[in-house]
């Protein structure tokens, strides 16, 4: 039997393992999409929604039927979606900014936040801008054996406390992600003890992989990117804030201006893709979660450790392996540069990054840049060299691309 007649056999073999795992998501694939269509036909979203606003971008109708759509596949009672995000890290800070009020403390239950929010937050570096200017804390509970610390929690909180925040996705972390059933019990806790303190999720890398959202288990409040699982792959930039009105006012208020909020923001053409997306994403969505399932049974096999294990139910796209040498998750990163459908010629090298501490090694040959629902593999150079494999348009895409990538490591 030749080398590629055995790495066919093993990958037959993996996935054949992992059938129940990608039943199961296309069964969650199908109810996503039918809430999604639900939702379309329910707002009536028509043509006539696709065209776009200039200026100021007052009056503009489709723009106002996107963030009814937007609210109501995330359960919330309101959301703003708008292409001048220009990331989830810029969401999540205008939301956050939105709830928390000068004096108050913000508190992390799920441990640090990742790198970038960090800055935002003030836990690291001395940017301008950040909550410690304006007067704003913020308290970190670790989480204890991958789970949040209720006892911490309520511990932790004070009579500042303002907003307590859940980080669904484990980032650049090693630390298991948060489920919704799990954090739906924290939330009725927390909601019980504490009415005026604001729930907040940092939604990002979520959408779509479970059935529901956080606004249907409570949430107040969440933020996410449009590059990201909502956008479906297409849509090219922006980013959206969903949950109660009232709080949706003053994030409107944050990202635009008192008195404007929600009423302004131009289109440019936009709206088409960012309706078409939405639409699309449950189906994306399901192909990169099939996509990461495989990564982590090829890994497996290849005697790595992949978190979450391929048999383990998931609620985000990050799939993590850790290679325990630098060279290893290097020449990995690179692989999959190089079975990329953009800029496959380029050889990613580990570099300095705003936001993050480390060197990080970046492999994304997307067709939007940035763009996470897109395949890619990258994380900090640091031990235990982690790699954080996400995203993929496509199940084939990853099986080729990760498939080929294992081949320089072994």
């Amino acid at each position: 039997m030749t080398r590629e007649m055995m790495e066919q056999k093993q990958l037959q073999q993996a996935e054949r393992r992992i059938a129940p795992q990608l039943e199961a998501i296309a069964e969650r694939e199908l109810v996503n999409q039918q809430r999604v269509l639900d939702i379309f036909r329910k707002h009536n979203v028509s043509a006539f929604h696709f065209q776009h606003s200039t200026g100021y971008g007052y009056d503009d109708t489709g723009r106002e039927v996107l963030d009814r759509v937007y609210a109501d596949v995330f359960g919330t009672g309101a959301a703003i979606v708008r292409q001048q995000f220009i990331s989830g890290t810029h969401a999540i800070s205008t939301a956050l900014f939105a709830a928390l009020r000068p004096g108050g403390r913000l508190l992390y239950a799920t441990g640090t936040p990742y790198d970038t929010l960090k800055t935002v937050i003030g836990l690291d570096g001395s940017e301008a801008g950040t909550m410690n200017e304006w007067g704003i804390g913020c308290d970190v509970v670790p989480l204890a054996g991958g789970s949040v610390d209720m006892g911490a929690v309520h511990e932790a909180v004070t009579p500042d406390t303002q907003v307590i925040a859940f980080q669904r996705s484990r980032g650049y972390d090693d630390r298991p992600s948060i489920g919704l059933e799990e954090m739906k019990e924290y939330m009725a806790e927390l909601k019980q003890a504490y009415p005026e303190i604001v729930l907040f999720v940092d939604n990002c890398y979520g959408e779509f992989v479970e059935t529901s959202e956080p606004g249907h288990i409570g949430a107040d409040l969440m933020a996410g990117s449009l590059i990201k699982n909502p956008g479906g792959g297409i849509t090219r930039t922006g980013g959206y804030i969903a949950g109660r009105s009232d709080l949706i006012e003053r994030a409107g208020a944050s990202f635009a201006a008192p008195g404007i909020g929600l009423e302004g923001g131009a289109t440019l053409g936009m709206l088409q893709e960012m309706f078409q997306g939405l639409f699309l994403a449950p189906h994306v969505v399901a192909e990169a979660h099939k996509g990461a399932v495989l990564t982590a049974a090829l890994m497996e096999d290849a005697g790595l450790q992949a978190s979450p294990a391929s048999v383990e139910e998931r609620t985000d796209l990050i799939q993590s392996v850790q290679f325990g040498d630098r060279d290893k998750m290097i020449r990995f990163c690179q692989a999959v540069q190089q079975y990329s459908p953009v800029d496959s010629g380029v050889t990613p090298q580990p570099s300095a990054m705003p936001g993050y501490s480390d060197e990080v090694i970046m492999a994304a040959g997307a067709f939007i840049q940035g763009s996470s629902i897109e395949l890619s593999a990258d994380g900090p150079i640091r031990p235990p060299y982690t790699a954080f494999v996400q995203g993929g348009l496509t199940y084939a895409h990853v099986k080729i691309a990760v498939s080929e990538a294992l081949k320089t490591i072994q």
